[in-house]
């Protein structure tokens, strides 16, 4: 049967401000021991045949541009060059455009057609498709918003009186609850494997910024990331995010995001389009060995410093504070205090309880704006950029600074200009560059120009680009 198609723009920056409604599993829990039960054939079934119809599948499109040569996109990768230190000669043969297709899955999370699923389903293609479960019409979705951070991004389709999933509170999880991993990962049909919750609160995964991951024997497999991890009622506990494998297949440890933390992303992508986060400016540690002597509190986040000119320094913390409390939320590790405040948006009104030289105190200030989450859309025509982290400063001196470009849109200004993946925008005109706050106030105070000179750091060395 021929596939009826509904047309709609991915447009990331055209999405208005919307409010959504989530379903609520009961709050209430009842664990039952299953070895109580004789004579019977124990089925999950009724359990997970509602959610099952909120499981979709996500397909995507990009055109990429590749050599016919073949080897020139190996040799001179960025990566690759910093081991030689010069460029090899290019191969003949042109180019030719081919078009990449990925599939993952996706949740929907209201009846009118918001879905949620990972960042990296999603991130940097041209368009976005859906199936629904028993149906044959594929939906073209828009994007609404993306969080690299937390790995989330919401789009919607243009569809009614769908079966969004019931949200269940992910912080009474316990070790041992058992859980169905549910994708539509291939366009066949909903997959689903069973297991349990292994361990909680898992973090320094180096997958995503902000980490609190439910750990679950479920096989997650292949296109199954975006898709719902449920507990045995059928509600959603975590959306699956990775596995942790070195030859690509299930070894019994894969990875969901919360549903707590899916559910605010969520609503926040819905109702803004981004996600703008607090910025307290602290290096924080865990309290931990012979530490713990010097502290009447056993646990908390151990400032190791404060960086100038942050909220944490204009409201007096310093380094050998230990973080006990913010608002109403005990804080009894780093990863606490990290994700907690990513959870708080610029200019809120917190207070804070904290440790110093063995009494407690409390201190109540405003959160700046987290300079590093401002976005790069729109500062360059066909850039995407971000500003350094460790691991990228691990890879170029100490003494450069600046923005990294990720991503550079074909036949864009950026493109024409002749910025590669892997540059870093050390400066624009007269002025050095160190992050995207200073990029963007640079560029509008040179808007006025007919072009615009920008330096970037490549192989080595400095580059001029000039942007017309």
């Amino acid at each position: 049967m021929k596939k009826k198609m509904f047309l709609l723009s991915l447009c990331a920056s055209c999405v208005l401000a919307a409010n959504i409604n989530f379903e609520e599993a009961p709050k209430d829990i009842q664990r039952a021991d299953p070895s109580t039960q004789t004579g019977v054939v124990l089925s999950y079934h009724d359990a997970i045949k509602n959610v099952k119809k909120s499981v979709v599948n996500i397909s995507t499109s990009k055109t990429v541009t590749r050599n016919m040569a073949g080897l020139d996109d190996f040799f001179n990768d960025p990566y690759f060059k910093q081991f030689f230190g010069f460029d090899f000669p290019q191969q003949k043969g042109g180019s030719k455009k081919e078009v990449i297709s990925s599939l993952g899955s996706g949740v929907i999370i209201s009846s009118d057609g918001y879905i949620i699923t990972n960042n990296h389903v999603i991130a940097d293609v041209d368009s976005i498709s859906v199936s629904l479960p028993d149906d044959d019409t594929e939906y073209k979705a828009k994007l609404v918003g993306a969080d690299e951070k937390t790995d989330l991004a919401v789009i919607k389709i243009e569809a009614k009186n769908l079966s969004a999933v019931s949200f269940a509170d992910s912080d009474k999880l316990m070790e041992g609850d058992m859980v169905f991993a549910l994708g539509n990962p291939f366009g066949v049909g909903s997959s689903v494997t069973s297991g349990i919750v292994s361990a909680l609160n898992k973090n320094n995964i180096g997958l995503n910024q902000y980490e609190n991951f439910i750990q679950t024997d479920a096989s997650i497999n292949p296109g199954n990331s975006g898709g719902a991890l449920v507990d045995s009622r059928g509600a959603l506990v975590g959306i699956n995010s990775a596995i942790l494998s070195r030859s690509g297949g299930n070894n019994g440890i894969g990875f969901a995001i919360p549903s707590n933390m899916v559910k605010d992303i969520a609503k926040r992508l819905v109702e803004k389009g981004k996600i703008e986060r607090g910025f307290l400016g602290v290096t924080i540690t865990n309290l931990e060995g012979e530490t713990k002597k010097a502290y009447s509190n056993q646990s908390g986040a151990l400032i190791t410093s404060v960086e100038k000119g942050s909220s944490a320094e204009l409201a007096g913390l310093k380094r050998g504070d230990l973080v006990l409390k913010v608002n109403e939320k005990n804080i009894t590790s780093a990863n606490d205090l990290k994700n907690y405040i990513g959870t708080l948006e610029p200019n809120q009104k917190i207070t804070i309880i904290y440790e110093r030289d063995g009494v407690s105190k409390s201190v109540s200030f405003v959160l700046k704006a987290d300079t590093q989450s401002i976005s790069s859309q729109g500062l360059i025509d066909g850039l995407e950029l971000k500003n350094l982290d460790a691991n990228t400063r691990a890879k170029i001196p100490a003494n450069i600074n600046g923005v990294l470009v990720t991503g550079v849109k074909e036949d864009s200004k950026a493109d024409n200009a002749g910025f590669e993946v892997g540059d870093i925008i050390i400066g624009v005109e007269q002025d050095e560059i160190k992050n995207l706050e200073q990029l963007s106030s640079v560029l509008k105070n040179n808007q006025a120009k007919s072009f615009t000179k920008i330096w970037v750091y490549r192989n080595g060395v400095a580059q001029l680009l000039v942007l017309r």
